[in-house]
Parts: C-alpha cells; sequence; structure tokens
C-alpha cells in the first residue's frame, strides 16, 4: 500500500470528524453553513479525486525526479534545511500554480470545481478536480532541483502540504492576529472563494500568504464587504463529474461557434472569461454581472431522497476504501473497471439530487456494468463474495428508480397547489 493511500487511512476519518464539529458548532452559533445537497456534493468530489491519484490517473509534462537527476548543482547536506527548502519551494510552487489555474482559460476548469460551491465550510474543501491529468507543477520546483532536494522529500511532504489546506476552510474562525501576516487563514481563504469585485482572483497562497504579498494579489477581509461565495458562471449541478468537464464543454462550443480559425485557438489560452467578439454577441451565457445578483442553486428534494443520497455517500466510501485495500491484489484493469463502478455510482445519484432524469440511465448503466464485473470475477468481487454487492445493486436500481418518479409527483402537486 502506497504512502498516499496509507495516509487517507487517518485523514479521511480526521476530515469527517472535523465537518461534524464544524456543522455542530454552526448549529449552535444559529449559523447556516451547510446544505446537504452542497456536502453530499462536496464529499463526492472529494471520492473521485482520491480515487484518480490512487489508481495514478495522472500525466507529468516533466517529472521532479528527472529534474533533480539532470540539474542539481548542489546537494543539501543538512535535513532540517531540506525539510524547510522543500516546504518553501512546495509553497511557492503551489501558489503559481493555483495562480495560473485562475489567469488561463483552459487552466480554470481544472479549478473550477473547488470553487464551484456556493457554500463555504469544510466539506467544500474536499472539491478536489478529476479533470487536472495533466500536471506541471514540476516546472516551479525547479530551485529545489538546483539544490538537490530529493523527490523522496517531495513524495512524503505532498500529501501534509494538501492536507494541511483543509481547516480553513470555514467562515467560524475570524481574525487570527500575527498569523495574519505570515499564514493563509481562514479570513484570507474567505477572501480568495468570493465573488465579490473587491475579492475575485485575490489570495492565491497555499499555506504561506506572503507569496500574495510579495506578488501584488493579497487582499484582505473587509468587514464592510461579506464574501459571496460561488463562481461568476454557476454550476447548477450537484454532480461533481459534470462540473469537472462543465468550463471545458463551454470552452468547446464557442471555438466551435466562433468564425475566426485565429479564436478557436486563442480562446483556450487567454484570461479566465475570455470569448470571441462574436460568440459573446451570438450566444451571450448567463454569467453574473454583479455579486449580490447571486441566487444560489437549490433543488426541492424529499427527505427520503435526501437519507438516500447520504446513504449512497456512505457507500461510495465503503467501495473506495475496499478498493485501497485491494489495489496492489488485483490487475491494472481490473482496477480501473471498479474505479468508473464507483464514480457510475456518484455520477448517479448526485444526478438524482438533481432531479435530473439522467440518474435513470447512471442507475441502469451501474447495474449492469456491477453485474458484468461479478460475471467476470465469477461471482466474487475483488475477494468477497458477490452477493451483498447483487443486493446492492438491485436495491439501489429500484430505489433510485422509485425516488425520482415519487420527486417529479411530488413537484408536479407542489406546481397544481400554486
Amino acid at each position: 500500500m502506497s504512502y498516499y493511500i496509507k495516509t487517507l487511512f487517518y485523514a479521511i476519518p480526521i476530515f469527517a470528524f472535523l465537518i461534524f464539529i464544524e456543522a455542530v458548532v454552526a448549529s449552535i452559533k444559529g449559523i447556516k453553513i451547510n446544505r446537504s445537497a452542497d456536502v453530499i456534493s462536496s464529499l463526492s468530489s472529494g471520492i473521485t479525486n482520491t480515487i484518480r491519484d490512487a489508481i495514478k490517473f495522472t500525466f507529468a509534462l516533466i517529472t521532479y525526479s528527472w529534474l533533480v537527476e539532470n540539474i542539481a548543482l548542489y546537494k543539501i547536506e543538512s535535513y532540517w534545511l531540506i525539510i524547510i527548502m522543500a516546504f518553501l519551494v512546495k509553497d511557492f510552487s503551489g501558489y503559481w500554480v493555483h495562480r495560473l489555474n485562475h489567469r488561463v482559460n483552459v487552466l480554470w476548469n481544472r479549478h473550477f470545481i473547488h470553487h464551484s460551491s456556493e457554500d463555504f465550510n469544510l466539506s467544500c474543501a474536499l472539491r478536489q478536480s478529476i479533470s487536472n491529468t495533466i500536471k506541471f507543477s514540476a516546472l516551479f520546483m525547479i530551485p529545489g532541483a538546483l539544490l538537490g532536494v530529493p523527490a523522496s522529500v517531495f513524495a512524503v511532504l505532498g500529501p501534509i502540504h494538501l492536507f494541511m489546506q483543509l481547516w480553513y476552510h470555514t467562515q467560524l474562525i475570524g481574525n487570527l492576529g500575527l498569523l495574519e501576516y505570515v499564514f493563509v487563514t481562514p479570513s484570507h481563504h474567505r477572501v480568495h472563494h468570493a465573488i465579490n469585485d473587491e475579492y475575485i482572483d485575490k489570495n492565491y497562497g497555499q499555506i504561506l500568504i506572503i507569496w500574495d504579498k510579495i506578488f501584488g494579489t493579497f487582499q484582505q477581509e473587509l468587514e464592510t464587504v461579506s464574501p459571496i461565495y460561488g463562481t461568476l458562471n454557476q454550476a447548477k449541478t450537484w454532480n461533481p463529474i459534470i462540473i469537472n468537464y462543465k468550463y471545458f464543454f463551454q470552452l468547446l462550443r464557442d471555438a466551435w461557434r466562433a468564425q475566426k480559425s485565429i479564436d478557436k485557438v486563442k480562446i483556450w489560452f487567454m484570461p479566465t472569461g475570455w470569448r470571441p467578439k462574436d460568440v459573446l454577441e451570438n450566444y451571450p451565457n448567463n454569467k453574473i454581472k454583479v455579486s449580490g445578483d447571486q441566487i444560489k442553486y437549490n433543488t426541492d428534494n424529499s427527505h427520503s431522497l435526501i437519507m438516500f443520497c447520504w446513504a449512497q455517500l456512505i457507500f461510495a466510501l465503503v467501495f473506495m476504501f475496499h478498493l485501497f485495500l485491494v489495489l496492489h491484489q488485483s490487475a491494472p484493469f481490473l482496477n480501473y473497471l471498479y474505479a468508473i463502478f464507483i464514480f457510475l455510482n456518484i455520477f448517479s445519484y448526485t444526478s438524482l439530487l438533481d432531479n435530473s432524469k439522467i440518474s435513470l440511465y447512471a442507475e441502469t448503466l451501474k447495474f449492469l456494468f456491477g453485474i458484468g464485473i461479478l460475471q467476470l470475477q465469477s461471482f466474487t468481487w475483488f475477494n468477497i463474495h458477490g452477493m451483498p454487492v447483487l443486493l446492492f445493486l438491485i436495491i439501489s436500481l429500484f430505489a433510485t428508480i422509485f425516488l425520482y418518479l415519487n420527486n417529479q409527483k411530488s413537484a408536479k402537486l407542489t406546481l397544481v397547489n400554486k
């Protein structure tokens, strides 16, 4: 089992506990920070990203290992100096990758998912991308390579650096005094997630806020301006897989519709939000013009449907942890099938949250896909008996159909009564 996967067995329960504590404290204080559908969407997004990373479905333009082997000019001997240098290089790299993800059209698609929640809480920190399959962060880690910082140090530091970015996604922690001058705090990150004119595209730092102060992208939270969270192009779905590629398909449509060949290429590399003039005139989008005009996406779901989707989320977590346990016992081909199955499950129940008919097609495909995996493994499910999984598939299919039709019926009754 890899180091990254081992850390997840500790990190995920800790994250879940912190999210629970935040919800309890918010309830006691009478602050509304969570909506069930939004939290389910966020946690489901975290599952997809975690699985993607665990099965290593990413490609690097250039790896740090290659850099340190080929351009190192000096080798630091001090253990503590290596750790400090690695941390600074990692955080510096994170700042610039984060900034580029915000400022370049095609790269914004990789990061759109993280900002898609119109709430701000610990769970939205888990809205991480599966569309960032091409990695280029090593390009900003050249200083570490020149000093001979071993790749193994970054392999250990990477997950720790990532997990350290969870805690500041909250509305419950105010100004932290002197810490505000050096580290990214909840106040700084509330600014980063806001779409207010005063706040947008600010505070890209991950652990240290000093990079923003050095490179001119810092903005403190103002007492007179309450942050409004989300994106100017609203996601308008709870399905994290759709959200991951929503902006990409908008760019693809715009590139297709553009009359000039130069615009068909240019659109991908221009600043975020740029569209060809002719496309903008002929196909105006629903981008929020003023942040105060935001109407949060919401769906009218029954209590039973929400409870079912919570249960499906738990099953998705169980399947994910089981995948991790058998990851190195199964052929890579089977691991990919398992990952696709979990993705189909998530696609189905988050589409159900949207009251979308797509959930019926996704659930049917999941059922057939699951049966196919059982058949492929002689009615076993990755080293366990296949009967519990078969029962899950049957109950899940019929429950999805029932809840979808029942929700549609309730919606029609509400319209008639109005």
